[in-house]
Protein backbone atom coordinates (compact mmCIF):
# COMPACT_ATOMS: atom_id res chain seq x y z
CA UNK A 1 0.00 0.00 0.00
CA UNK A 2 1.17 3.70 -0.38
CA UNK A 3 1.33 5.30 2.73
CA UNK A 4 -1.47 7.57 2.12
CA UNK A 5 -3.93 4.27 2.12
CA UNK A 6 -2.67 3.34 5.58
CA UNK A 7 -2.73 6.66 6.81
CA UNK A 8 -6.76 5.63 5.61
CA UNK A 9 -6.22 2.61 7.39
CA UNK A 10 -5.25 4.52 10.66
CA UNK A 11 -7.11 7.55 10.15
CA UNK A 12 -10.75 6.84 10.95
CA UNK A 13 -11.21 8.19 14.25
CA UNK A 14 -11.00 5.84 17.55
CA UNK A 15 -14.24 3.73 16.43
CA UNK A 16 -13.53 3.97 12.50
CA UNK A 17 -9.55 3.27 12.65
CA UNK A 18 -7.92 -0.45 11.75
CA UNK A 19 -5.30 -1.47 13.23
CA UNK A 20 -2.17 -2.25 11.08
CA UNK A 21 -0.66 -5.97 10.86
CA UNK A 22 3.18 -6.49 12.15
CA UNK A 23 4.56 -6.09 8.87
CA UNK A 24 2.39 -3.05 7.55
CA UNK A 25 3.53 -1.40 10.76
CA UNK A 26 6.89 -1.58 9.78
CA UNK A 27 6.68 -0.30 6.57
CA UNK A 28 5.03 2.40 7.28
CA UNK A 29 7.02 3.73 9.89
CA UNK A 30 10.16 2.71 7.57
CA UNK A 31 8.90 5.02 5.42
CA UNK A 32 8.70 7.60 7.77
CA UNK A 33 12.43 7.21 9.76
CA UNK A 34 13.94 7.02 5.63
CA UNK A 35 12.43 10.85 5.22
CA UNK A 36 10.21 9.37 2.15
CA UNK A 37 6.78 11.05 3.98
CA UNK A 38 5.63 14.68 3.62
CA UNK A 39 5.49 16.74 7.04
CA UNK A 40 1.74 16.79 6.42
CA UNK A 41 1.58 13.32 6.58
CA UNK A 42 4.01 13.09 9.35
CA UNK A 43 1.96 15.00 11.60
CA UNK A 44 -1.45 13.08 9.86
CA UNK A 45 0.50 9.83 11.42
CA UNK A 46 1.31 11.33 14.72
CA UNK A 47 -2.22 12.52 15.47
CA UNK A 48 -3.98 9.18 14.09
CA UNK A 49 -2.12 6.93 16.14
CA UNK A 50 -2.50 8.88 19.12
CA UNK A 51 -5.99 8.93 18.56
CA UNK A 52 -6.82 5.40 17.36
CA UNK A 53 -3.84 4.27 20.17
CA UNK A 54 -0.85 1.69 19.21
CA UNK A 55 -1.72 -2.21 19.73
CA UNK A 56 1.19 -4.67 20.06
CA UNK A 57 1.58 -5.75 16.67
CA UNK A 58 2.37 -2.16 15.64
CA UNK A 59 4.47 -1.30 18.39
CA UNK A 60 6.07 -4.55 17.65
CA UNK A 61 6.23 -3.53 13.91
CA UNK A 62 7.59 -0.28 14.62
CA UNK A 63 10.20 -1.92 16.33
CA UNK A 64 11.31 -3.61 13.23
CA UNK A 65 11.57 -1.04 11.05
CA UNK A 66 13.84 0.63 13.75
CA UNK A 67 15.84 -1.89 14.56
CA UNK A 68 16.22 -3.25 10.84
CA UNK A 69 17.98 0.59 10.33
CA UNK A 70 20.67 0.21 13.46
CA UNK A 71 24.06 0.06 12.76
CA UNK A 72 25.56 -3.89 13.04
CA UNK A 73 27.84 -4.04 16.34
CA UNK A 74 30.30 -6.71 17.48
CA UNK A 75 27.88 -9.05 19.27
CA UNK A 76 28.68 -9.22 23.10
CA UNK A 77 29.56 -12.36 25.39
CA UNK A 78 27.12 -11.63 27.76
CA UNK A 79 23.84 -9.83 27.96
CA UNK A 80 23.70 -6.15 28.19
CA UNK A 81 21.45 -3.85 30.50
CA UNK A 82 19.60 -1.63 27.60
CA UNK A 83 18.26 1.56 29.59
CA UNK A 84 16.40 4.24 27.89
CA UNK A 85 16.36 7.51 29.34
CA UNK A 86 13.82 9.97 28.11
CA UNK A 87 11.93 12.08 30.49
CA UNK A 88 14.80 13.55 32.90
CA UNK A 89 14.38 15.79 35.58
CA UNK A 90 10.86 17.66 36.31
CA UNK A 91 10.02 17.78 39.92
CA UNK A 92 12.79 15.12 41.43
CA UNK A 93 16.57 14.76 40.56
CA UNK A 94 16.89 12.61 37.68
CA UNK A 95 18.64 8.85 39.46
CA UNK A 96 19.33 7.21 36.12
CA UNK A 97 22.80 7.47 36.78
CA UNK A 98 23.29 6.29 39.66
CA UNK A 99 21.29 2.68 38.70
CA UNK A 100 23.43 2.62 35.67
CA UNK A 101 26.96 3.32 37.63
CA UNK A 102 25.92 0.31 40.08
CA UNK A 103 25.02 -2.04 37.08
CA UNK A 104 28.25 -1.34 35.86
CA UNK A 105 30.24 -1.68 39.64
CA UNK A 106 28.66 -5.15 39.07
CA UNK A 107 30.49 -6.28 36.15
CA UNK A 108 27.81 -5.62 33.44
CA UNK A 109 27.70 -4.11 30.56
CA UNK A 110 25.52 -1.24 30.28
CA UNK A 111 23.56 0.94 26.85
CA UNK A 112 21.72 4.05 27.86
CA UNK A 113 20.07 5.63 24.98
CA UNK A 114 17.80 8.79 25.34
CA UNK A 115 17.35 12.60 24.92
CA UNK A 116 14.55 14.98 25.49
CA UNK A 117 11.39 17.03 23.83
CA UNK A 118 11.89 19.60 26.85
CA UNK A 119 14.59 22.09 27.31
CA UNK A 120 13.45 22.52 30.86
CA UNK A 121 14.73 19.10 32.14
CA UNK A 122 17.66 17.53 32.94
CA UNK A 123 18.78 14.68 31.27
CA UNK A 124 20.82 11.39 32.68
CA UNK A 125 23.24 12.55 29.68
CA UNK A 126 23.94 15.63 31.25
CA UNK A 127 24.87 14.25 34.25
CA UNK A 128 26.71 11.35 33.29
CA UNK A 129 29.04 14.15 31.33
CA UNK A 130 30.02 16.32 34.42
CA UNK A 131 30.99 13.05 36.18
CA UNK A 132 33.53 12.36 33.40
CA UNK A 133 31.74 9.67 31.49
CA UNK A 134 31.19 11.52 27.55
CA UNK A 135 28.74 11.09 24.97
CA UNK A 136 29.45 8.84 22.45
CA UNK A 137 29.22 9.74 18.93
CA UNK A 138 28.33 6.37 17.80
CA UNK A 139 26.55 2.71 18.71
CA UNK A 140 29.41 0.05 20.01
CA UNK A 141 28.68 -2.92 21.99
CA UNK A 142 29.67 -1.87 25.65
CA UNK A 143 31.94 -4.96 27.65
CA UNK A 144 31.33 -5.92 31.08
CA UNK A 145 32.04 -3.20 33.50
CA UNK A 146 31.50 -0.68 30.85
CA UNK A 147 28.90 2.26 30.47
CA UNK A 148 27.94 3.21 26.99
CA UNK A 149 25.46 6.66 26.79
CA UNK A 150 24.65 8.07 23.48
CA UNK A 151 22.14 10.47 22.21
CA UNK A 152 19.23 9.18 20.37
CA UNK A 153 19.85 11.27 17.34
CA UNK A 154 23.18 9.41 16.77
CA UNK A 155 21.45 6.50 17.36
CA UNK A 156 18.95 6.92 14.45
CA UNK A 157 18.20 10.55 13.08
CA UNK A 158 15.01 9.71 11.61
CA UNK A 159 13.21 8.31 15.08
CA UNK A 160 14.83 11.49 16.91
CA UNK A 161 12.92 13.66 14.01
CA UNK A 162 10.16 12.13 14.75
CA UNK A 163 10.10 12.66 18.58
CA UNK A 164 11.01 16.34 17.93
CA UNK A 165 7.79 16.58 16.37
CA UNK A 166 5.88 16.65 19.69
CA UNK A 167 7.14 20.40 19.81
CA UNK A 168 5.42 21.04 16.50
CA UNK A 169 2.68 18.89 17.04
CA UNK A 170 1.75 19.47 20.88
CA UNK A 171 1.26 15.57 21.15
CA UNK A 172 3.24 12.46 21.91
CA UNK A 173 3.33 9.75 19.55
CA UNK A 174 4.52 6.05 18.79
CA UNK A 175 8.23 7.36 19.13
CA UNK A 176 7.90 7.96 22.60
CA UNK A 177 6.29 4.47 23.58
CA UNK A 178 8.88 3.19 21.13
CA UNK A 179 12.28 4.37 22.20
CA UNK A 180 11.34 2.59 25.98
CA UNK A 181 11.31 -0.50 24.16
CA UNK A 182 13.90 0.06 22.00
CA UNK A 183 17.30 -1.85 21.76
CA UNK A 184 19.73 -0.50 19.76
CA UNK A 185 21.88 -3.60 19.65
CA UNK A 186 19.16 -5.55 18.22
CA UNK A 187 20.98 -5.82 14.94
CA UNK A 188 24.31 -7.65 15.98
CA UNK A 189 21.69 -10.39 17.64
CA UNK A 190 23.20 -10.02 21.31
CA UNK A 191 21.15 -10.81 24.04
CA UNK A 192 19.86 -7.77 25.70
CA UNK A 193 17.68 -6.64 28.97
CA UNK A 194 15.40 -3.57 28.26
CA UNK A 195 14.55 -2.19 31.35
CA UNK A 196 11.21 -0.50 30.77
CA UNK A 197 9.15 2.30 32.60
CA UNK A 198 5.51 3.16 32.40
CA UNK A 199 4.02 5.81 34.53
CA UNK A 200 0.75 4.43 34.65
CA UNK A 201 -0.21 1.25 35.38
CA UNK A 202 -2.21 0.50 32.37
CA UNK A 203 0.72 0.93 30.46
CA UNK A 204 2.07 -2.26 31.83
CA UNK A 205 -0.28 -4.49 30.34
CA UNK A 206 0.55 -2.84 26.79
CA UNK A 207 4.16 -3.03 27.80
CA UNK A 208 4.32 -6.98 28.46
CA UNK A 209 2.01 -7.26 25.21
CA UNK A 210 4.78 -5.75 23.01
CA UNK A 211 7.52 -7.73 24.52
CA UNK A 212 5.37 -10.92 24.12
CA UNK A 213 4.50 -9.87 20.27
CA UNK A 214 8.41 -8.64 19.84
CA UNK A 215 9.89 -12.07 21.89
CA UNK A 216 12.26 -9.73 24.14
CA UNK A 217 13.66 -9.24 27.54
CA UNK A 218 12.47 -6.64 29.60
CA UNK A 219 12.27 -5.66 33.36
CA UNK A 220 9.39 -4.00 33.97
CA UNK A 221 8.52 -1.06 37.05
CA UNK A 222 6.54 2.15 37.53
CA UNK A 223 9.44 4.51 37.02
CA UNK A 224 10.89 7.56 38.53
CA UNK A 225 8.73 10.02 36.44
CA UNK A 226 9.32 7.95 33.44
CA UNK A 227 12.91 7.13 34.28
CA UNK A 228 14.14 3.79 34.22
CA UNK A 229 14.78 3.83 37.82
CA UNK A 230 13.23 3.23 40.98
CA UNK A 231 12.10 6.17 43.16
CA UNK A 232 14.17 5.86 46.24
CA UNK A 233 10.89 6.57 48.35
CA UNK A 234 8.59 3.40 47.83
CA UNK A 235 9.28 -0.03 46.25
CA UNK A 236 7.72 -0.77 43.11
CA UNK A 237 6.82 -3.67 41.86
CA UNK A 238 9.35 -5.40 39.51
CA UNK A 239 8.10 -8.17 36.46
CA UNK A 240 11.10 -9.73 34.47
CA UNK A 241 10.53 -10.70 31.11
CA UNK A 242 12.18 -13.28 29.33
CA UNK A 243 11.87 -14.38 25.32
CA UNK A 244 8.35 -12.14 25.83
CA UNK A 245 6.82 -15.09 26.86
CA UNK A 246 8.00 -16.01 31.05
CA UNK A 247 6.74 -13.51 33.43
CA UNK A 248 8.74 -13.45 36.93
CA UNK A 249 7.17 -11.28 39.65
CA UNK A 250 10.50 -10.29 41.10
CA UNK A 251 9.38 -8.11 43.61
CA UNK A 252 5.71 -7.05 44.55
CA UNK A 253 5.12 -3.58 45.41
CA UNK A 254 5.48 -2.36 48.89
CA UNK A 255 4.76 1.09 49.31
CA UNK A 256 6.60 3.99 50.85
CA UNK A 257 9.91 3.03 52.75
CA UNK A 258 10.60 3.00 56.00
CA UNK A 259 12.84 6.11 56.17
CA UNK A 260 12.75 8.61 53.46
CA UNK A 261 16.58 9.25 51.57
CA UNK A 262 17.85 12.18 51.45
CA UNK A 263 17.60 13.35 47.89
CA UNK A 264 20.08 15.81 46.01
CA UNK A 265 19.76 19.03 47.05
CA UNK A 266 17.77 20.68 43.38
CA UNK A 267 17.43 19.35 40.11
CA UNK A 268 20.47 21.09 38.75
CA UNK A 269 23.57 18.36 36.81
CA UNK A 270 26.22 19.52 39.37
CA UNK A 271 24.24 18.80 42.76
CA UNK A 272 22.26 15.54 41.20
CA UNK A 273 26.55 14.44 40.11
CA UNK A 274 27.77 14.68 43.45
CA UNK A 275 24.85 13.43 45.50
CA UNK A 276 25.85 10.64 42.82
CA UNK A 277 29.02 10.49 43.68
CA UNK A 278 29.10 10.55 47.61
CA UNK A 279 26.47 7.24 47.12
CA UNK A 280 28.86 5.10 44.87
CA UNK A 281 31.79 6.20 47.18
CA UNK A 282 29.91 4.70 50.45
CA UNK A 283 29.35 8.59 52.03
CA UNK A 284 25.73 7.89 51.51
CA UNK A 285 23.24 5.08 51.59
CA UNK A 286 22.04 3.66 48.11
CA UNK A 287 18.25 4.01 48.36
CA UNK A 288 16.53 0.32 49.48
CA UNK A 289 14.08 0.55 45.97
CA UNK A 290 17.13 0.94 43.71
CA UNK A 291 19.62 -1.61 45.27
CA UNK A 292 16.57 -3.91 45.02
CA UNK A 293 16.01 -3.02 41.67
CA UNK A 294 20.37 -3.87 40.91
CA UNK A 295 19.71 -6.83 42.65
CA UNK A 296 16.76 -7.56 40.24
CA UNK A 297 18.53 -7.01 37.04
CA UNK A 298 21.74 -9.15 38.19
CA UNK A 299 19.69 -11.88 38.78
CA UNK A 300 17.61 -11.42 35.47
CA UNK A 301 21.51 -10.81 33.57
CA UNK A 302 22.26 -14.72 34.96
CA UNK A 303 19.33 -15.90 33.54
CA UNK A 304 19.99 -14.71 30.24
CA UNK A 305 23.33 -15.66 30.24
CA UNK A 306 22.55 -18.83 30.72
CA UNK A 307 20.36 -18.87 27.79
CA UNK A 308 21.60 -20.42 24.21
CA UNK A 309 22.94 -17.89 21.81
CA UNK A 310 20.36 -16.65 19.60
CA UNK A 311 20.48 -17.64 15.93
CA UNK A 312 19.76 -14.04 14.67
CA UNK A 313 18.98 -10.61 15.81
CA UNK A 314 16.55 -10.21 18.80
CA UNK A 315 13.64 -7.56 18.66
Amino acid sequence: MHIQQYLKEIGRGKDGARALSRAQACELLGWILDGQALPLQVGAFCLAMRIKGETAQEMAGFMDAVHARLPLTASAATPVIILPSYNGARRLPVLTPLLALSLVRQGLPVLLHGCTTESTRITAAQVLEHMGYPTALAVQTPQPGQLLHLHTRSLLPGLADLLDARAAIGLRNPAHSLVKHLNPLAASGTQSLVVGCYTHPEYRLSMEQTHAEAGSHALLLRGMEGEPVADPRRQPALRGIIQGRKVLELQAETGAVPVTPELPNGLDVAATATWTREVLQGQRPVPAPIATQVQAICDLHRQLAALPAPQGAQA
